[in-house]
């Protein structure tokens, strides 16, 4: 199958690109919306690529890129009581929720706000910039990934 290529956001402060980079390889665990479930589980394979994107920042933007290193599983924090993403109607035998894991592939020397990812030609159809779309986890193509990689001369 051919690579595929994602926008993936996480709020800087819940953990950024500084925390991935420093941990080489995270879970994306917590999301609770099916369509970015699914995506997981159903579209994304090992060796896709996304743009990290801080969301809920001021400014939001691009600010590095991640490789999907496994396959989806099962989300440990749906089982765990303790964490703010518990699901008590998840169950182990039949799980509701999926994550990847990904692994840090570069930190942009340039962040990428969002008011200069609007102004681009070649992102005008970008998910990202459409009215209405929250989606944490979204599909781009090859030619957007490869506009912002550039843009963020990435390291």
């Amino acid at each position: 199958m051919a690579k595929k290529y994602w926008l993936m956001k996480s709020e800087p402060d819940a953990y950024s690109i500084d925390d991935f980079k420093g941990d080489k390889t995270t879970y994306w665990d917590g999301i609770r919306n099916y369509q970015a479930r699914n995506f997981m589980m159903k579209d994304m394979q090992v060796g896709d690529e996304f743009i990290f994107y801080h969301s809920n920042a001021k400014p939001p933007g691009a600010a590095g890129v991640g490789v999907i290193s496994k396959a989806a599983e099962p989300d440990p924090t749906q089982f765990d009581k303790k964490s703010k993403y518990f699901d008590e109607k998840s169950k182990t035998d039949n799980p509701r929720w999926h994550c990847v894991t990904c692994k840090f592939k570069s930190k942009f020397k340039t962040f990428i706000p969002l008011p200069e990812l609007k102004e681009m030609k070649p992102l005008k159809n970008m998910m990202l910039l459409q009215k209405g779309t929250r989606l944490s986890i979204q599909p781009v193509s090859a030619k957007e990934f490869e506009h912002i990689v550039k843009l963020g001369q990435a390291q």
